[in-house]
């Protein structure tokens, strides 16, 4: 089990739990925590048990956004220089690195469910937009808080968030920059529900669970896969050609066997296929631009 400065990870029967640890920071986002949240993304990739991931915060807070500690040069990454330069930086280019997160997670093969229990601004909302579903507490906040810091959004939310909520309702949160709350969220589409306190992380479990205990997860990955690559896609036409190759893949699978027999059954199905091992190459067509 990987252990982090910045963050709590603990697998329990199947359901991988990380937890934004720097409670007295409000779990506030820096360098480490973004390579460490990479790396966590890695582990639950890698690791077979694990079905479903869940990400909170420790304390009052899920993440009060970037760490201000560096004051007016927070931002300032060439006059910051040093690990949080050379963290950010690709072929000699700048890259925002709360971008390089919420692609880790879009790339995720395992379903990631945000169960957001307090203030969560900046890229403390935006990490969260390329996770799956959107749990939040009542006294949950967020805030696209970009314009008030003289910067603009990052994280690749400019990508995300309208495909959530609507052009509208993105750019009047990210003009404001106005803090609103889990109520607000919930109407708008950015949440999908809302829980007293002591009730996020079980509805949380609840959701993870249901998915664990009877779906395979070969085919999880993949839908994954299909629904939000194909958010950016041109034509139909796209979806047509990546279904057909999946549905050929998946359905000579001995998942697709146990599928139907264990209905026929009707009894609980035992999928033989990993994820490590068994998700098909369906992509021929599609290619993820380069940075640059």
């Amino acid at each position: 089990m990987p252990t982090f400065e910045t963050l709590l990870y603990s697998v329990d029967d199947g359901i991988a739990t990380i937890t934004l640890n720097r409670p007295d920071k409000l779990n506030a986002f820096n360098t480490t925590m973004m390579k460490e949240l990479i790396a966590a993304f890695d582990e639950t990739d890698g690791d077979d048990a694990v079905r479903a991931v869940i990400v909170t915060g420790a304390g009052r807070a899920f993440c009060a956004g970037a760490d201000l500690s560096a004051g007016g040069a927070t931002f300032d990454y060439d006059k910051r220089g040093g690990e949080d330069q050379a963290a950010r930086q690709e072929a000699g280019v700048h890259r925002d690195g709360g971008g390089l997160v919420t692609l880790r997670i879009y790339d995720s093969l395992k379903p990631v469910i945000s169960a957001c229990n307090g203030a969560a601004v900046g890229v403390g909302v935006t990490m969260q937009l390329a996770m799956d579903f959107r749990l939040a507490s009542d006294n949950a906040r967020y805030g696209f808080v970009f314009a008030r810091r003289g910067i603009n959004p990052e994280a690749c939310s400019s990508w995300f968030l309208p495909k959530l909520v609507g052009v509208q309702t993105a750019l009047e949160w990210c003009y404001t920059g106005r803090i609103f709350p889990a109520q607000e969220g919930l109407e708008k589409g950015l949440v999908r529900s809302v829980h007293a306190p002591d009730d996020l992380l079980p509805a949380a479990r609840a959701l993870a669970r249901e998915i664990a205990d009877n779906t395979a997860p070969v085919s999880v990955a993949l839908t994954r896969q299909l629904i939000w690559r194909m958010a950016g896609a041109s034509h139909p036409m796209e979806a047509h050609r990546a279904d057909s190759r999946a549905i050929q893949s998946r359905g000579r699978s001995g998942d697709a066997k146990e599928g139907v027999t264990s209905f026929l059954e009707k009894r609980a199905p035992v999928y033989p296929d990993k994820v490590s091992s068994d998700v098909p190459d369906i992509w021929d067509h599609w290619k993820a631009p380069t940075f640059g």
